[in-house]
């Protein structure tokens, strides 16, 4: 599983299981079957799997929707950051 922190602002969530309040801190473990209708879809649907920090909860599923301009974004910037981390080699493929 991937291992990435997400760090944001206390903000008010009406949905929220903490009385209104959203977590300072979520790890998210994955994004599962992102998938679309078709090879010229527009959008994405899957499963994000986090993890509150800290809380000995379980983990929680989100089905999200993702539009490619963000996928597209998303792909160009953790490629700026993966290709400075140390130990990380780029795929022969790509």
């Amino acid at each position: 599983m991937t291992d990435w922190a997400v760090r944001g602002r206390t903000g008010r969530c009406a949905d929220a299981p903490t009385g209104g309040q959203m977590p300072e801190e979520w790890e998210v473990l994955t994004l599962r079957g992102l998938a679309a209708t078709d090879e010229r879809a527009e959008e994405f649907v899957g499963t994000l799997v986090i993890h509150r920090v800290g809380s000995p909860e379980p983990v929680e599923s989100i089905q999200i929707r993702v539009k490619r301009s963000v996928l597209t974004e998303l792909h160009t910037t953790v490629g700026r950051l993966l290709s400075r981390s140390v130990g990380f080699r780029r795929s022969e493929r790509a």
